[in-house]
């Protein structure tokens, strides 16, 4: 297999969950022919030293995402919603943790 055909397959993000219960993290992206294919390849490259449980891969082209460039417009309209904040609860007394 030429090296040609190998960046013509398609781009996958991957996604690693390092103890069960946890989140997946993002650990990086690699490039493979089909689904399968990527989480044998992600394996491969990400898990080397049994750091994972599970693994999950995306098609880099079918995530969608916000640009750094409208952070100020995109994220402005949550700061006027001051009900999101904690701040207008009183705590009982024996509570220790929130």
């Amino acid at each position: 297999m030429s090296q040609n055909e190998k960046t013509n397959w398609p781009l996958w993000e991957v996604f690693i969950q390092s103890k069960p219960g946890l989140s997946h993290k993002h650990v990086g992206s690699i490039h493979a022919a089909d689904a399968q294919s990527a989480i044998e390849n992600a394996r491969d490259v990400y898990t080397r030293r049994s750091e994972g449980t599970s693994i999950w891969v995306v098609p880099a082209n079918a995530i969608s995402a916000s640009s750094p460039d409208d952070e100020g417009e995109f994220f402005e309209p949550a700061n006027d919603k001051v009900y999101r904040h904690p701040t207008f609860y009183n705590i009982p007394k024996g509570v220790k943790y929130l």
